[in-house]
């Protein structure tokens, strides 16, 4: 009774008139055609004039009902009063369109209550056209058919809808972690050195503007960056050509050790038996270096290095960034850095943890899979 309706039910197309025109038609030509059919004006007047209707059938399910419906009953009433008869004519079949459309489109007390509408006249058509329990047991078998498609349908329906929600909050989860490993490093890079540039500017005159040379480098290769993800973002159609640097991977881990982005020097070294790993890990390796070495120039107090160590086995690849900065507590909540690299290392079947070290620094430790699943 509490289910809300559907969200942006489909508005009346070419297809639902062409249905009316044709139930239309096809009432006059059955009245027509049959010489058994009882009442035949009225039944075509009350076949093809509640047609229309059909096309409110998913804004309004619940009044299309109790119209339909409605009139339907007090039509067989009148006629069980004065000819002893219903309906007979076949094309009124379509009815079984409204409650299809009641679960389907309906919240929970509409199609609750329009069901219980529509039981009426199919009560009385089996009681006045009574042909043994058989015949009745398979009309209401047929109505309990047409309300369980329209129920699986809406679940079918409800569950797409939980899918793309969830892809389309995983989308802006990848694109946030993106945008923080791939700007966030740079943005550090120029706060480090502006820091630098301040703090030496009393005993060095020449540091104020070396600071500023890094600082304009970083600030490009950021605003490089972030047109790159705009561009992609902003792509007008799927097939538009977009021009994208390569994804970064273990290849490029030297980069890390930049002089220009400030901060205790970086020493990477990556073991020979490193090779040939997936796209999603390379780059995963990189990226995860990236953040904990970011982490590092940012966050390590009187660190006069950092170290960066990648090695491998046939089943794994470890990777080791760790500073020798002065000891720190453990941090209370993880921020988004963290974040990041944990999930990404999850996401791949593998693991990451970060944490001050035993004498002193932090450390970051990732393990992943050299297979992954597709």
């Amino acid at each position: 009774m509490a289910e809300p309706r559907p969200v942006d039910p489909p508005a009346p197309g070419t297809r639902d008139r062409v249905l009316v025109g044709i139930l239309a038609l096809c009432a006059v030509l059955e009245a027509l055609l049959r010489d058994d059919l009882p009442a035949p004006l009225v039944s075509v007047l009350v076949t093809a004039g509640l047609a229309p209707l059909l096309l409110w059938r998913r804004s309004r399910p619940l009044e299309v009902a109790v119209a339909v419906f409605g009139t339907v009953t007090a039509v067989d009433v009148v006629l069980l009063l004065v000819e002893g008869t219903v309906i007979e004519q076949t094309t009124l079949v379509y009815v079984l369109l409204v409650p299809y459309a009641l679960v389907r489109w309906g919240s929970g007390r509409e199609a609750v209550l329009g069901l219980g509408v529509a039981m009426v006249p199919a009560t009385l058509s089996a009681i006045a056209d009574w042909n043994g329990p058989a015949e009745a047991i398979g009309g209401f078998g047929v109505l309990a058919a047409i309300v369980a498609l329209g129920f699986a349908v809406r679940t079918q329906g409800q569950a797409r809808g939980r899918r793309l929600e969830q892809a389309r909050a995983e989308e802006r989860v990848q694109l946030a972690r993106e945008l923080h490993d791939t700007v966030a490093h740079h943005v550090s890079a120029i706060a480090v050195q502006a820091q630098a540039g301040r703090a030496l500017a009393t005993s060095d005159p020449a540091a104020p503007l070396q600071a500023l040379a890094v600082i304009e480098v970083e600030a490009s290769r950021t605003l490089a960056e972030m047109r790159s993800i705009v561009r992609v973002l902003r792509a007008a159609e799927p097939a538009e050509s977009v021009e994208m640097a390569p994804q970064s991977g273990v290849a490029d881990l030297v980069r890390l050790s930049d002089v220009t982005a400030g901060g205790p020097p970086v020493d990477v070294r990556v073991a020979t038996d490193v090779g040939d790993l997936p796209p999603a890990v390379d780059a995963a390796v990189y990226r995860i270096a990236q953040e904990a070495v970011t982490n590092a120039r940012r966050h390590a107090r009187n660190a006069t290095r950092i170290e960066v160590r990648l090695a491998g086995d046939r089943a794994a690849v470890s990777l080791d960034v760790c500073d020798d900065g002065e000891p720190v507590a453990p941090v209370a909540t993880a921020g988004f850095g963290l974040t990041g690299m944990a999930e990404r290392a999850a996401l791949l079947g593998g693991e990451c943890t970060a944490g001050p070290r035993a004498d002193r620094g932090w450390a970051v430790r990732a393990r992943l899979p050299r297979q992954v699943p597709a």
